[in-house]
């Protein structure tokens, strides 16, 4: 098999994901670069490597981190499976790939303490300020990241007509242009119409910046100083943990894992699992408290 036919081979994979699993452009381009350097290594034999050759791939990679051995791998895998389902071979070879045991860091915790303290240095900013402006837009964003679950590039990105005073919720473009619904509560509702209110006007965006809208950089800075003021260590808060935060303490407070997929806009449910960090204590009391036959064993005792 020629490099030109691994080429053949990706490009079909690639159009099979783009189509059936709707993966993003970023997404593609990944798989992309992993297929074709795979191939490369095995000179232009990638569609039709035996297992032994596979382990070539893991020689070459021995030096990279689990985290990016962990994706290549799984692209192969992914390819593999493609070529067998489609009956462009016989066999699947991935089972040779190296499997590294990698494991996603726990997200930064805050706990309810911590974001009481947070809103708290909001109100007193807005108690403060002779000019409302930067609190009240300091306050909808924030509103916005803990009360919604919104990530930094969709909260900054966000049309002015995006969140509605009497719509409890708002629909949401998001990785991989994927649509989905996101509660935004009373409370957010009334801090974003407070802004609205002073917001410059002659753009589309809800929160503008220059010609454009708000920068991530910029929220991630103002983030940070507002955690700086509420004295907690910056380092701590930033506006993925805010998201984060609204996920788990959802979850804590008995929200159902796959209403709160939906939500974060996971594609996978195990992104979720990892997102919240569900902790085990929890859980088995939930178990003890609702499963059937612990119900039959105290009617036995």
């Amino acid at each position: 098999m020629s490099h030109a036919a691994d080429i053949a081979l990706i490009d079909r994979f690639l159009e099979m994901m783009a189509a059936e699993a709707g993966a993003s452009r970023n997404t593609l381009l990944a798989y992309q670069g992993d297929l074709i350097a795979a191939s490369e290594v095995l000179g232009g034999r990638l569609g039709a490597a035996k297992p032994e050759e596979l382990g070539r791939l893991s020689s070459e990679w021995a030096d990279l981190a689990n985290s990016t051995l962990a994706r290549k791998s799984a692209s192969l895998r992914r390819f593999f499976g493609f070529l067998a389902d489609e009956g462009m071979r016989k066999d699947d070879p991935s089972s040779a790939l190296a499997r590294p045991a990698a494991r996603r860091a726990l997200p930064k915790i805050l706990s309810r303490d911590d974001i009481d303290l947070l809103f708290a240095e909001i109100e007193i900013r807005l108690q403060r300020a002779g000019d409302l402006k930067r609190p009240l837009r300091l306050s909808a964003l924030v509103e916005l990241l803990y009360g919604s679950g919104l990530r930094a590039t969709e909260l900054v990105s966000l049309d002015v007509r995006a969140i509605v005073s009497d719509r409890p919720y708002a629909i949401l473009r998001g990785k991989g242009g994927k649509e989905r619904l996101v509660p935004v509560s009373d409370r957010a509702r009334f801090s974003v119409a407070r802004w609205v209110d002073v917001r410059p006007t002659g753009t589309s965006w809800l929160f503008p910046s220059g010609k454009s809208h708000l920068s991530r950089v910029r929220l991630f800075q103002m983030i940070k100083e507002l955690a700086r003021d509420a004295g907690i260590p910056p380092e701590r808060v930033s506006p993925h943990v805010l998201r984060h935060a609204f996920a788990t303490h959802l979850l804590e407070g008995g929200a159902d894992l796959r209403a709160l997929q939906t939500m974060l806009g996971h594609a996978d449910i195990a992104t979720t699992e990892i997102y919240t960090h569900v902790d085990s204590r929890r859980l088995v009391e939930l178990v003890e408290r609702a499963h059937p036959l612990v119900d039959a064993a105290a009617r036995r005792s």
